[in-house]
């Protein structure tokens, strides 16, 4: 059996009996995190371009809820706008350097609530999706990143098909099929986080629309690539340049859960910058007013390498800022924990003269998620800071989730009752339906802060 084979047998007959109870919980708080920064994020510019976009594009019935204005549109439409409206604050769940909620929960979601699929589903597709898309981020990402491919783009095709194949409760030889069409619309750049435009915002969205055509090709009885993964122009000699070891990647298949390698973002800005923001706070309560000279950040080459993590400016969008290790490290340093608000601080002499003096170098050294910052002051004193992290710290559970979310919320003036209402949807969608979900956004939806 192909790789391909074996997976679509493991995701076709995923159920609650056969995931694991912590696998089942962990993809209830990825609903609960995908919505949360998505009703956090309703003030963002991004979700009503994808809305206009789709409208003029997908027109047609009103089946799912554009959840930036209450309207309905196509479930094409709906996948575009409301993935704009996930990715808005740049705080998407992230498994390595997937965001593959941002992708998929949209998708999902629309579906079910066009009637093409029920909402008993929605968890098990979740987890298929969590799967494959994140084995192959796991496997393959080191070596595509560097090529210039985002990881969401490349592997969510194939995470969402899984997805979607899954809900529909697809058999394990149409799943296969699925999953070649994946292959072979899969792809993405990074050079949007280079130049700080706005594409990425977008990739989520379009993203999820080929892996839904994949499922429904698929469902429709194309003839499809078996060796989609390991073949001689499979997903791992074209875009990662080297082979995949067949045995070891079929051994990782429901042992390694990639479900549970999902973490959570506690700021508005790269995955990356996560673990350097969050070193930088506990710099900042050292600093105690004394100037700075010189910053010197280490990370990891392969987090360094990362489109416009190094970047200086000048800064123009979130997008350029959000990237920055100088400009996150500037912020935080001089203002605190970054907010939305603050990422748009381009013009900030203060900020902008400190990020001149910040230097992110890689270091082999330093884990993936981890850095150490040395702050070199006037006078000669050098304060140091030393994070090493990894993907559980991040992940955390329903609840904790929650209150930070309410936290989140906060910022753009939501009361807590908007992520209690969410946590209600979220904890139980079976029963509470795609109704109360709609009603939490149009209860927020006055009362965000534009």
């Amino acid at each position: 059996m192909t790789i391909a084979q074996h997976l679509a047998h493991f995701t076709s007959t995923l159920t609650r009996e056969t995931i694991p109870g912590p696998v089942w919980e962990k993809a209830h708080a990825c609903l609960l995190n995908g919505y949360g920064i998505a009703i956090a994020g309703l003030a963002t510019p991004y979700e009503p371009v994808a809305r206009a976009a789709a409208v003029a594009m997908y027109g047609g019935p009103g089946e799912a809820t554009f959840l930036g204005s209450g309207g309905m549109g196509s479930v094409t439409g709906a996948v575009m706008a409301n993935g704009a409206l996930f990715h808005g604050r740049g705080q998407e769940d992230t498994c390595g350097a997937a965001h593959l909620g941002a992708v998929m929960i949209p998708l999902l979601m629309a579906l079910i609530e066009s009637g093409r699929a029920n909402m008993a589903d929605l968890i098990p597709a979740m987890i298929a999706g969590y799967e494959v898309g994140g084995l192959f981020e796991e496997l393959l990402a080191g070596d595509t990143t560097p090529r210039g491919f985002r990881a969401t783009t490349l592997f969510g095709t194939g995470a969402a098909a899984a997805a979607v194949a899954r809900l529909y409760r697809m058999d394990a030889e149409r799943t296969c099929a699925a999953l070649g069409n994946a292959v072979s619309f899969s792809g993405g750049l990074l050079q949007t986080f280079a130049e700080g435009t706005d594409e990425w915002r977008y990739q989520v969205g379009a993203t999820a629309q080929a892996g839904w055509t994949a499922a429904e090709l698929a469902r429709s009885g194309s003839v499809s690539l078996r060796e989609a993964y390991e073949g001689a122009k499979g997903l791992a000699r074209a875009f990662a340049g080297r082979s995949l070891d067949v045995a070891d990647t079929v051994a990782k298949i429901g042992r390694d859960w990639q479900t549970l390698r999902v973490a959570f973002k506690p700021f508005p800005v790269c995955a990356f910058n996560q673990t350097p923001v969050t070193a930088t706070l506990s710099l900042r309560e050292k600093l105690g007013g004394r100037t700075i000279e010189r910053v010197v950040v280490r990370m990891n080459p392969y987090e360094c390498g990362y489109a416009g993590m190094d970047s200086k400016g000048p800064f123009s969008t979130i997008g350029g800022t959000l990237m920055s290790i100088p400009f996150c490290i500037a912020q935080t340093l001089l203002r605190g924990a970054p907010s939305m608000a603050m990422m748009t601080q381009y013009h900030d002499g203060e900020i902008n003269a400190l990020v001149e003096r910040v230097d992110l170098l890689a270091d082999e050294g330093v884990p993936t998620l981890c850095c150490r910052i040395e702050l070199q002051l006037t006078g000669g004193e050098i304060l140091t800071e030393i994070c090493n992290m990894t993907a559980s710290d991040y992940a955390w559970s329903f609840e904790e989730l929650q209150e930070r979310l309410v936290r989140t919320a906060g910022q753009e003036g939501l009361p807590a009752g908007c992520i209690t209402d969410l946590g209600a949807f979220c904890r139980d969608p079976q029963g509470t339906g795609v109704a109360a979900l709609n009603a939490a956004f149009a209860a927020a939806r006055p009362l965000i802060r534009r």
